[in-house]
C-alpha cells in the first residue's frame, strides 16, 4: 500500500492484470519433483500464475505444474485475492483466459470484470495495453537467479522467493524516494 500511495494512486488496487510463466525444472539428486510439460512453451517444469496491479506489484501467485492450463490455474489464483484485493473491478488477461471456466469464476464474485486484451494478426512486435505491465513483473521476478529456473523441490518455496524478489523491489522504491 505505501508503494501504491508513493506514486500517487489509491492504497488499494481497482484493477488487475493476470498472466503465467513457465519455468524450467533442475534435476536435482535424480528426484523429479511434480512438474508437467508446457507444450506451448516446450517448457518441462512448473508455472507460476501471477496477478499485479497496473503498478506491477505483485497481489498474488500460484504455482504448479506447467501443463495446467491457464484458464484452470487461475481459479485458485482469483479465489486466493478475492479476500484481499475487495476494491478490484476489472482483471485484464490475454487470450488464453477466456472461456466459460473464467467467466463462472468471475461472475462468482459479482464485481468482477475480465477483460481480454487480444493481439493482432500482424506478425510483428507490438506493445499490448496493460499486458506489458505483468510481462514487466515476470521479467523483474526473472532476474533473481534462483528464480530463473526452477531449483526449489517444494511449492511453497518457490512462492517464498518469488514474495522475497518482489518485497526487496518494493523496499528499493520505498529508501530511494526517501533517500532522494
Amino acid at each position: 500500500m505505501s508503494c501504491r500511495e508513493q506514486a500517487g494512486r489509491e492504497a488499494s488496487p481497482s484493477a488487475a492484470i493476470i498472466d503465467s510463466q513457465s519455468a524450467k525444472a533442475a534435476r536435482k539428486g535424480g528426484l523429479d519433483r511434480p512438474a508437467g510439460y508446457d507444450a506451448g512453451k516446450k517448457v518441462t517444469g512448473r508455472k507460476r500464475h501471477i496477478m499485479v496491479d497496473t503498478l506491477g506489484l505483485m497481489l498474488g501467485i500460484v504455482v504448479h505444474p506447467a501443463n495446467v492450463q491457464d484458464r484452470d490455474g487461475a481459479e485458485a489464483l482469483l479465489r486466493q485475492t478475492r479476500r484481499s484485493f475487495p476494491f478490484i473491478e476489472v482483471i485484464f488477461a490475454d487470450g488464453g483466459y477466456q472461456g466459460p471456466i473464467m467467466a463462472a469464476v468471475t461472475a462468482k464474485t459479482g464485481k468482477w470484470r475480465l477483460e481480454i486484451v487480444k493481439r493482432n494478426d500482424i506478425p510483428r512486435f507490438e506493445v499490448l495495453p496493460k499486458r506489458w505491465i505483468v510481462e514487466r513483473t515476470l521479467a523483474w521476478i526473472s532476474h533473481c537467479r534462483r528464480l530463473a529456473r526452477d531449483f526449489k523441490r517444494h511449492v511453497r518455496t518457490v512462492v517464498a522467493f518469488v514474495y522475497l524478489a518482489m518485497i526487496r523491489l518494493m523496499l528499493r522504491r520505498l529508501t530511494a524516494s526517501r533517500s532522494a
